[in-house]
């Protein structure tokens, strides 16, 4: 899957992906490989991404909204929010 992560000012991540994890209206939420296309609010909170390599980069952001269609993830989101 291709993750893109962007503020209004930068593109804070872009790759590809195993997994993504991220906080939901309605909880976390995780999205895999062939998920079923999606367009959901985000809260402020952590995300958990988890590359090809098995590396976890761990993100916290603002508001925002996650769209997922055809193994493409795209978060727009206010801005990262310090570690």
């Amino acid at each position: 899957m291709f993750l893109e992560v962007i503020t209004p000012s930068e593109i804070i991540y872009r790759g590809e992906v195993s997994l993504v994890q991220m906080p939901g209206k309605m909880g976390l939420f995780e999205v895999l490989h062939n998920h079923a296309p999606i367009a959901a609010l985000l809260d402020p909170g952590k995300m958990k991404i988890i590359d090809f390599e098995r590396n976890i980069v761990y993100l916290n952001i603002s508001r925002g909204l996650v769209h997922v269609k055809n193994n493409r993830i795209t978060i727009v989101t206010e801005e990262e929010v310090e570690k």
